[in-house]
């Protein structure tokens, strides 16, 4: 998952949404395949230059949005 996709600091769409929106067209366009981790919050956040908590935020819409499922103790996948 390359971070070339640029968070847009200046916009009025919360960083949290916008790197939701990023990952949800990786899963939509099978960049992210089912069953497959995603990259860990810390990870998404270093990547994108975000707090880890922002990164937190925006998995939770992914779930909200059931396109992912995170699994205690092994990470968070995409939904099936």
């Amino acid at each position: 998952m390359s971070g070339t996709e640029e968070l847009k600091h200046e916009s009025a769409t919360p960083l949290y949404m916008q790197l939701a929106n990023i990952v949800a067209a990786k899963i939509a366009s099978g960049e992210l395949q089912p069953d497959r981790p995603i990259p860990a919050e810390t990870r998404l956040a270093e990547q994108y230059g975000i707090a880890r908590l922002t990164a937190r935020r925006a998995v939770r819409e992914l779930q909200e949005r059931g396109l992912v499922v995170t699994v205690p103790g092994k990470g968070t996948y995409v939904a099936e």
